[in-house]
């Protein structure tokens, strides 16, 4: 209880029965009871996702409304929770978002995609190709960002277990598809990546431009799917019949 009234007092208010719990003041069994009652309530909060996405969300419209001096609604809705269930999944997922710009019409090429993770990949490879070869050995930029989950070529329980490369490659021949008006055209170049999982062109096409229609809670493969929903007693799951 004491773990979690601490956490909570990191990020909210606190409360006046809370308060003399904590200052070591003679409080009565109907005070300690509410002091659990409250603590109870914040621990649910602190592991809920809905929970953490209001507060998250309140202080970004907070600020933004503030800088662009007005009031009112930021968001467009309510966020979305999927898991993904598969490498298929999170793959589509990851590209899905990384060109969501190319989508929008706002950018010509992933390079160009401010704010994404693809882009400070590149930026971080790109500099870690300008000092690798220095004479100052003591000293080299890692080739991935410390604050993404790293792609490995191997199975890791810490990385996305996909070479980056691939990635790369993976993402720009689904841009080049997605968006006809993009500069250059790759006819049936797959990347390495689809035929190493074992997915056919038109699938992974319909994945990453309709991600979020084509899923509803969860992800993954109809194999992946079906056997979520037989698990959980569920008669169907979106994205399969």
């Amino acid at each position: 209880m004491d773990e979690v009234i601490t956490r909570w007092y990191q990020l909210f208010n606190g409360h006046l029965l809370v308060d003399r719990y904590l200052a070591g003041d003679d409080i009565t069994q109907a005070h300690f009871n509410a002091v659990e009652a409250l603590s109870e309530t914040w621990r649910a909060r602190l592991y809920d996702i809905s929970w953490f996405m209001k507060c998250l969300n309140e202080g970004i419209s907070r600020q933004a409304n503030k800088e662009d001096n007005c009031t009112g609604k930021f968001w467009e809705g309510r966020f979305k929770s999927q898991a993904l269930l598969d490498e298929t999944a999170l793959l589509s997922c990851m590209a899905y978002v990384d060109l969501n710009p190319v989508r929008a019409g706002i950018a010509e090429n992933v390079q160009e995609s401010d704010y994404t993770s693809i882009q400070e990949r590149l930026i971080q490879l790109k500099a870690y190709q300008r000092t690798k070869n220095k004479p100052n050995k003591e000293y080299t930029t890692p080739a991935q960002p410390y604050n993404l989950l790293p792609f490995l070529c191997v199975f890791d329980t810490h990385a996305v277990p996909f070479s980056y490369h691939d990635y790369f490659e993976l993402v720009d021949w689904s841009g080049r598809h997605i968006n006809p008006k993009k500069r250059g055209h790759i006819d049936s170049n797959q990347p390495k990546l689809l035929n190493a999982i074992g997915l056919e062109q038109d699938d992974w096409l319909t994945s990453v431009k309709e991600f979020r229609r084509q899923y509803g809670s969860f992800a993954g493969s109809e194999h992946q799917l079906r056997n979520y929903a037989h698990n959980h007693g569920l008669s169907w799951c979106k994205g399969v019949g």
